[in-house]
This record gives C-alpha cells, structure tokens and sequence, in this order.
C-alpha cells in the first residue's frame, strides 16, 4: 500500500496515552453508545482532553448517568446527555432537529453484533438499521452542522467483521435468503467503510474528514451479549490479529481518529491499531478487504441508503 499512514501509537497504547497532552477545550463532540463499554471511554478521554461531549444513546437513565458520572471523573462539566435510538429514524431526526450550532467531531460508535433475526418499525433488519441506516441519517442530518466547524472529523466503528462479506444489495434485508446473524453483521460492517469512503470523497470541499476503524475484539462490552462463543479461536498471542484488548486499548483508535493532530487531513480510510490497515490476507484476521474500499460499491450504498432513510428535506443539503 503506497503512502501507507502510521503512528507512534500501536495495539497495546490506551485512549488516555493517544490523547496524552492534546487540548481539545473548543471542540464539541458527539459520541453515540456512550453510556458504556467503548464509547464511555471514548466520551470520557475527550471530556478530559477538554472537549464538550454530547453521550448519546437510546436508554435515556443510563445515558444520563454515563454523562454525570463522566463530568464528575473529568471536571469537565460541558458533558451532556441525548436520547438517540438509531433503529428509528423519526429519533434520528429529532436529534437532528435538536441540534444547535458547530459539531467538530461526530463518533459513530453505537453497534448491535449477531442478534437474532429482528427488523426495526420500517421493516429493515437490525443489525444493518442500526450499524449503517441510523448512522447515516445521523451523519447526513448534522452535515451542515460539521461543515461549520471548518476541520470537523466524523468517525465509524466498523470490525474486522467486514471481512466476511459484503454489502448485499439485492437483499439487504434477508427477504429473500434465510437470515444469517453472522453475515447480517458483516455487511453492516462493510457498510460502515464504505460510507467512510464515500462521506470523505462528497464532504472533502467542507473540509470534514470521514474515516472508518476496527476497534479490535474486546470481550465484556455488552456488543457479545447475543453471542455464546466467538466465531472463531481465541488467540491469546494475536498471530492471527485477534488478540483481545481492554477497553482502554480498544478505544485509542478512536480517539486517535477523533482528536489526535497526527491524523490532521487523513481522511476516507480505515484503520486499526491506531495505524492505516494493510489490505486483507486470507487467514489473518485483519487488514481491510477491496470490496470495502470499493469506489463503485460506496456510491452505490450512498444512493440506496439515501433512497431507504429520505424523509423530507431535512437530510438533502448534504447529498
């Protein structure tokens, strides 16, 4: 991979040591998922560096909780708290409308993985509604609010699920084929890329960076609850790329994308590790597959996921 882009930072570096002396005080962000696991620790190491957090989630009490119990540690008391169910695009839109003023830093963090077969109020399946179609509209919605604040960064949790398939888009719904909870999650994954890819290339003249990352497999988190066993062996060692972090190391990717000045002007990529991921090499679960940075297969899941969340104008200065 020509130019391919690094850090200092690697596998083992925590949230907190990425953004080690980084001020971030003027900034707002939102953190969707926040009341727990990756994005409480992504929501409280912003607060600390300075920024004003907005924890959005769908469970109002604990999104509350979260955002106090976060101000209280960090002494920072810009930090809020906002209802946001992304499998309903009305409370999308709400959020949206609700809204005021400059957003530098939007993290896509919220995720469903393996649920049983289940479809939101408009008929779409969970996983795919939930990972992709909620963040979307979401990022659409606030697109006018990001390109405002002139450098904003939008950042998507993907997986290293992506690498087992695609986005289906001739039955994203499992309509027509039986509903495999494995693959349901993979395409939402997948998708997640893609929207990067193509987000990056459409917002580059608003000066909004859009990049994509995989977290690693952190096990405790809440995202395992519908899911027994992993998919695959456990290794301890990490020769496969699935060593398990905490969630400290699991969120420095993330901060790191929304907050270091290392990834100033980085955009439409996808990382993992803190580092830019080399392309995918069948039997080592890392690395991004092609299918993911597809050009042709971006702009065609912007085109499908526009058709599937319009509701009005509300999201087309964006499109």
């Amino acid at each position: 991979m020509a130019d391919r882009f690094i850090t200092p930072f690697g596998a083992h570096s925590t949230a907190e040591e990425v953004l080690a002396g980084v001020d971030l005080t003027g900034r707002r962000a939102i953190v969707t998922g926040g009341a727990s696991g990756l994005g409480y620790e992504t929501a409280r190491v912003l607060a600390a560096a300075g920024a004003d957090v907005t924890v959005a989630g769908r469970r109002l009490d604990a999104v509350r909780r979260a955002a106090e119990e976060i101000a209280e540690s960090t002494s920072n008391q810009a930090v809020h708290a906002a209802s946001l169910d992304l499998a309903d695009l009305g409370s999308v839109r709400a959020f949206v409308a609700g809204w005021m003023g400059p957003l530098h830093v939007l993290v896509n963090n919220a995720g469903v993985m393996a649920t049983p077969e289940q479809r939101t109020a408009d008929g779409h399946e969970l996983q795919f509604a939930i990972n992709h179609l909620g963040h979307f509209a979401l990022s659409v919605g606030l697109h006018d609010a990001l390109a405002v604040a002139h450098g904003a960064r939008v950042v998507v949790l993907s997986s290293v699920g992506h690498v087992n398939g695609p986005v289906r888009f001739d039955d994203p719904d499992f309509t027509a084929e039986p509903y495999d909870p494995w693959l349901a999650y993979a395409q939402s994954k997948t998708a997640n890329i893609l929207f990067a890819v193509e987000a990056a290339k459409r917002w580059a003249r608003d000066e909004i960076a859009v990049n994509a990352l995989n977290p690693g497999r952190i096990w405790g988190t809440g995202l395992g609850r519908h899911v027994d066993t992993p998919p695959l062996t456990f290794d301890p060692s990490g020769s496969t790329g699935v060593s398990e972090k905490s969630i400290a190391q699991g969120a420095a990717t993330t901060v790191l994308l929304a907050g270091s000045p290392l990834v100033e002007g980085v955009t439409g990529t996808y990382f993992e590790d803190c580092q830019q991921a080399e392309p995918f090499i069948e039997g080592v679960r890392r690395g991004v597959k092609d299918y993911a940075l597809d050009e042709e297969a971006a702009r065609r899941l912007w085109d499908m996921s526009v058709d599937i969340t319009r509701a009005g104008a509300d999201i087309t200065s964006a499109l």
